[in-house]
C-alpha cells in the first residue's frame, strides 16, 4: 500500500463523515460495506440540541490581546505518561521535553494503516517503558531511554466476525496495562512482561483509549456507550448510554475524570458529567453551531478528550464550538466557532487548540479571547485527482485540494509541538505563534505527541515510534 493510500485512508478515518455509529460491526461503519447487519440495532430518540455560539460570533484576535504577554507554568520533567492526556483529567500543565527535536531512534512496532487497519492508540509511559499498540491488536513495551523492544503480544482475537476491527488504545495504572479495542474487548496486562491477566469482551467495538481512575476503567464504545470495569477483575460495572448518532467520526475520546466526577463526549456532541461511584448524570451540555450550513457541519461528534483544568472543562466539537465549561454546574463560560476533532491543552492563562481547517489558536483560559492564531495550512494543501477524501467516495476524476491534517497539540519546553498527514512535526513558540522548527518524520499522523524524562515520542501511521531529544 503506497503511502498516498495510508495518508487518505487515515484522513478518512478521522475527518470525514462515515456513517451508522451504532451499529455493532466495524463492517457495518464501513460506507463501501455492501454486506447486511448482522443484528438488530437500537435508536434512541434524538434530544432537542440548543446552540451555544452564536451564528454571527467571528474567530479573530482581540485588539486588546495582540502581543500581550500571559502565563505559563515553569516547564518541569514528567516522569510518566500513563493516560493518553497524560493525567486522569486529561491535563498535564507544561512538561520539559523534546530540546532541539533531533531523532534520537526510529522502532517500527507492527501492522500500520491500510487494509482495514488503522494506529489510531497513542502511546503512554509508566516505569521506563513506552507503550504502543499497531492496527491489528498487537501492544508491544519498548525501553524508553535506548528503544530496545522488551515484550510483544498480539491480542487480536481468532474471529471471523471481526477481520478489519481497529481502534482502541492503552492506559497504565499500578503496574497494570490497561488495552481497549475495536475487537471487542477490554483487557489487563502486567506491564513487565506483557502477560494477560483477564480480559473482558465487550458487545461493540471501541476505538477509544481508557481511562483508568479510583479502581475503575472508564472507555466509549462505538454506540455512544460509556463503559466502565472493575480495574482489577474486568467485572462489567455501571453504563451510561449518549444519544444515538446517524453519522460520527470513526474516532472516540477518552474520559476526564477528577474526584468522583467523569466528564465523557460522544458523537451526538454531548459532553457529559456522571458521578464516577454510580453513573448518576450531574450535567450534559451538547456543543452544537447553530449555522450548520453543510452535511460534514451536521457531524456533531467530539472525538478529541475533553479536558479538565482548574474547575473548567475544555472540550472542541466537529460541530463548531470550542467552549469551556464549569466542571462543578455544567454552565458554559465560554465558547468559539471552532470546528475540531483533538483535544485542546490549557496551561496557565491559556488554552491551545487546532482547528481542523489547520488554525492553531491561543486564546485566554478565563474569557476565551485570543491572543493569537497560526494557520498552519496555507502553503501544505495538496491536490488530489481521486474523488472525495482521495478514495473516490463521489467517484469521478476532478481535482479536489485538501488542507493537511494536524494532531493535538502538546506545550513542552515553550513551545506548541504537533504532527500531521502531511508527515511534518512543528514547534511554535507558545508565547507569539511563530513557527519555530518543522521536520520530517517520514510519514502522516494524527496521534498527539507525548512528552517523558526530557524526550518527546510520537507514533506514526506507519506504526513507527520515533523519539525525539
Amino acid at each position: 500500500m503506497t503511502s498516498m493510500r495510508r495518508n487518505s485512508l487515515l484522513v478518512l478515518l478521522l475527518a470525514a463523515s462515515m456513517v451508522v455509529s451504532g451499529c455493532s460491526t466495524v463492517s457495518r461503519l464501513n460506507p463501501f460495506n455492501r454486506g447486511g447487519d448482522d443484528g438488530p440495532g437500537e435508536t434512541a430518540a434524538e434530544g432537542e440540541r440548543i446552540s451555544i455560539v452564536a451564528a454571527d460570533q467571528k474567530l479573530e484576535v482581540a485588539e486588546a490581546l495582540k502581543g500581550a504577554d500571559f502565563f505559563l507554568p515553569t516547564p518541569a520533567t514528567t516522569t510518566e505518561w500513563p493516560l493518553p492526556g497524560g493525567t486522569a483529567e486529561q491535563s498535564n500543565g507544561q512538561p520539559e521535553a523534546g530540546g532541539s527535536l533531533s531523532v534520537a531512534w526510529k522502532r517500527n512496532f507492527g501492522r500500520g494503516s491500510g487494509g482495514g487497519s488503522f494506529v489510531t492508540a497513542p502511546p503512554v509511559s509508566a516505569n521506563g517503558k513506552i507503550f504502543v499498540m499497531d492496527g491489528e491488536a498487537s501492544v508491544s513495551a519498548f525501553d524508553a531511554q535506548s528503544g530496545s523492544q522488551v515484550w510483544k503480544v498480539n491480542l487480536r482475537p481468532d474471529s471471523k466476525r471481526d477481520k478489519e476491527a481497529f481502534g482502541g488504545g492503552l492506559a497504565v495504572s499500578d503496574g497494570k496495562l490497561y488495552v481497549s479495542s475495536g475487537y471487542r474487548f477490554v483487557a489487563q496486562l502486567n506491564a513487565d512482561t506483557g502477560a494477560v491477566v483477564w480480559r473482558t469482551v465487550t458487545e461493540q467495538p471501541i476505538h477509544a483509549a481508557p481511562t483508568v481512575s479510583g479502581g475503575r476503567l472508564f472507555v466509549v464504545s462505538v454506540d455512544n456507550t460509556l463503559l466502565t470495569f472493575d480495574a482489577a477483575t474486568g467485572a462489567d460495572g455501571w453504563t451510561y448510554q449518549g444519544l444515538s448518532e446517524s453519522a460520527r467520526i470513526l474516532a472516540a475520546s477518552s474520559p476526564a475524570v477528577s474526584g468522583d466526577t467523569v466528564v465523557a463526549s460522544f458523537g451526538s456532541g454531548e459532553l457529559v458529567a456522571l458521578r464516577a461511584a454510580n453513573g448518576n448524570d450531574l450535567w450534559n451540555e451538547a456543543l452544537s453551531q447553530a449555522n450548520r450550513n453543510n452535511a460534514l457541519s451536521e457531524i456533531r461528534d467530539i472525538p478529541g478528550r475533553p479536558v479538565i483544568y482548574q474547575g473548567d472543562v475544555f472540550a472542541v466539537s466537529h460541530s463548531g464550538v470550542f467552549a469551556a465549561t464549569d466542571l462543578r454546574t455544567g454552565q458554559a463560560r465560554w465558547t468559539l466557532p471552532v470546528t475540531g476533532i483533538t483535544s485542546p491543552w490549557p496551561a496557565g492563562d491559556v488554552v491551545y487548540v487546532v482547528s481542523k481547517s489547520g488554525e492553531v489558536i491561543c486564546a485566554a483560559r478565563e474569557t476565551g479571547q485570543i491572543y493569537w492564531i497560526r494557520d498552519l495550512g496555507v502553503g501544505r494543501e495538496r491536490s488530489s485527482g481521486r474523488g472525495f477524501m482521495g478514495i473516490g467516495f463521489l467517484g469521478g476524476k476532478k481535482k479536489y485540494t485538501t488542507r493537511p491534517i494536524w494532531s493535538s497539540p502538546l506545550l513542552a519546553s515553550n513551545r506548541i509541538v504537533l504532527a500531521g498527514t502531511t508527515g511534518e512535526l512543528v514547534a511554535i513558540n507558545a508565547k507569539t505563534g511563530e513557527v519555530e522548527k518543522t521536520m520530517d518524520l517520514g510519514a502522516p499522523t494524527l496521534i498527539g505527541p507525548i512528552a517523558v524524562n526530557g524526550t518527546i515520542y510520537v507514533v506514526t501511521d506507519e506504526a513507527q515510534l520515533i523519539a525525539l531529544r
